[in-house]
């Protein structure tokens, strides 16, 4: 019997104060806040995906984290509310790649350590 990998469970993104970065991702963000056992950890919900927001704990650079890309329709009103809230533009959204039935458009911003965080919408 094969076994294979299904689905994503938990992504950790390293932060350098998770109080901070907890702010910006569920109130800016406005991921869904899970529970927090300490000043150095906590989870959040992204529908399924759980994220942990943690210290350095013996690797991962603050700021050099993989990117994270979260689905959402209507881009451009999404993307315009999560700066108003706080969030840093790095890219303002635009079409990514034209495909056979969509385009794909992502805009980019910043968390507060710089790690880059894709926003995506699959227009049909």
């Amino acid at each position: 019997m094969e076994h294979k990998l299904s689905e994503i469970g938990q992504i950790a993104i390293t932060v350098s104060d998770v109080s901070v970065a907890l702010s910006f991702y569920r109130d800016v963000l406005g991921l869904n806040f899970l529970f927090s056992p300490s000043s150095t950890l906590a989870f959040l919900s992204a529908g399924s995906v759980r994220i942990m927001l943690s210290t350095p704990q013996g690797s991962g650079n603050v700021g050099g984290n993989s990117t994270l890309y979260f689905k959402v329709s209507n881009l451009n009103t999404v993307f315009s509310e999560i700066v108003a809230r706080g969030a840093t533009a790095e890219r303002e959204p635009k079409m990514a790649a034209k495909l056979p039935d969509h385009e794909l458009w992502i805009g980019f911003l910043r968390d507060p350590d710089g790690n880059l965080i894709g926003i995506m919408e699959e227009k049909r």
